[in-house]
């Protein structure tokens, strides 16, 4: 049980922790001037200098690289590792327009999929990490309590049986002979 739970808690260690540790380290701070990118695209929005209607996937993506950053603060550069991770660079990228294009529709008179929130829709999804770590959180406890029951099955097997019925099986495998059998079944009664 102890060694199971230690490999499970070794296999987490260099599959989640470890790898995006040195993407963080790798990276080239190109995640903090694409935020800058954004900001100045969104503050162009808001001086309706620029319309939403003309802008490119280019603009989305800065500017939903700006969002993430506003929502994930210093966190947003593992964030962008871990879905570079999950789905590659294009899926990366897609995911950034995909968000520019929400969020920018949202206060640039477009519609957000889940309607206008105001001004204060980046506020909200700030709490984003939180529910993320209580989802993983809570996906940790499951794999761990379910290695704990499987683990507790083989004990209480072994632990229902009887020593009686356990000198049954030693004698009829041949462990002890009738004489010792008898003995010890004395003793146990």
């Amino acid at each position: 049980m102890k060694k199971l739970f230690f490999f499970a808690t070794l296999i987490f260690v260099f599959n989640f922790v470890l790898p995006t540790s040195f993407l963080v380290s790798a990276q080239d701070n190109h995640t903090a001037r694409e935020e800058a990118e954004g900001k100045a695209v969104w503050e162009k929005l808001q001086t309706k200098q620029l319309e939403y209607k003309n802008l490119t996937n280019d603009n989305f993506e800065v500017l939903g690289e700006y969002f993430m950053g506003q929502m994930t603060g210093s966190s947003h550069e593992a964030m962008n590792n871990m879905m570079t991770r999950m789905m590659g660079t294009e899926g990366e990228k897609q995911m950034h327009i995909a968000m520019g294009k929400r969020f920018a529709g949202t206060k640039g008179g477009g519609n957000f999929m889940m309607g206008n929130f105001g001004t204060n829709s980046i506020g909200w999804f700030g709490f984003g990490w939180v529910f993320m770590i209580l989802f993983w959180g809570l996906v940790i406890l499951a794999v761990v309590a379910l290695i704990k029951w499987i683990a507790n099955q083989d004990k209480s097997q072994t632990q229902s049986k009887s020593a009686l019925d356990i000198l049954k099986e030693r004698y009829a495998r041949g462990e002890v002979d009738k004489k010792e059998f008898e003995e010890m079944k004395k003793v146990i009664s």
